[in-house]
């Protein structure tokens, strides 16, 4: 089992259709599959020069955040930043420029993998939220995967980084992804008087996908009939 966000997934599918007996299931984050759009490569050339003259300066971050996060997250002039892209750009001082550099110049020079995304018979999930630059990437691979091993999610209001902006958005996906594996736990609060968490106490409409900021991408199934 394998999660990838962005780059990190890409890899993984990448892994996945070469040692399809290794991976039995994959959850995608705003997952790459397709070469770079030129707009793509021409953005990570500017970020390259200017980590090669100016090192990890605040215009790099902006940009690299504009990747990750979304507009209500990032902050502007009418509110502040999260403490969660503050946190990514204390994580970006760490970082060293020439690894980066490095990072985007292997970015820039990744192959279509869109071929290849018939071949994985690995349970699929793909999460994606609906203001990543990356979103149509996303919406292109859950298309050319088998729909009868795959699902997407979209999130609502949310950049690509669902992983950190709306985690509680990928809890119940999940939990449906994983009991297709067996991987449930029943409650142990099964005799009276019910647990408050169990779902027979949770009113019905807290458990929808529109409560939750979720747009479910239904997988459509054939049935053929016999004669």
């Amino acid at each position: 089992m394998c999660m990838g966000v962005m780059a990190g997934a890409y890899i993984l599918a990448l892994f996945a259709m070469k040692y399809r007996d290794r991976v039995i299931g994959l959850i995608l984050v705003s997952p790459l599959c397709k070469a770079p759009s030129w707009t793509e490569w021409i953005c990570n050339k500017v970020m390259s020069n200017l980590l090669y003259y100016y090192g990890m300066s605040g215009l790099l971050k902006d940009c690299l955040l504009y990747r990750y996060f979304s507009k209500n997250v990032r902050g502007g002039a009418d509110f502040q930043e999260s403490d969660i892209v503050q946190a990514c750009r204390r994580l970006l001082d760490e970082r060293q420029s020439t690894n980066v550099q490095r990072f985007l110049q292997a970015i820039d020079r990744r192959p279509d993998i869109t071929g290849g995304l018939k071949k994985l018979r690995c349970r699929t999930l793909v999460f994606v939220g609906d203001e990543s630059p990356f979103h149509s990437e996303a919406l292109h691979m859950a298309t050319n995967l088998d729909r009868r091993y795959s699902a997407l999610v979209e999130v609502q209001a949310c950049g690509s980084m669902v992983t950190e902006e709306q985690p509680h958005a990928m809890l119940i996906p999940m939990e449906y992804f994983l009991l297709g594996y067996g991987l449930h736990r029943p409650s142990k609060f099964n005799g009276s008087p019910r647990s408050p968490l169990s779902p027979t106490c949770i009113a019905p409409e807290l458990l929808s996908p529109e409560s939750m900021g979720l747009k479910l991408k239904p997988i459509k199934t054939r049935i053929s009939s016999q004669r």
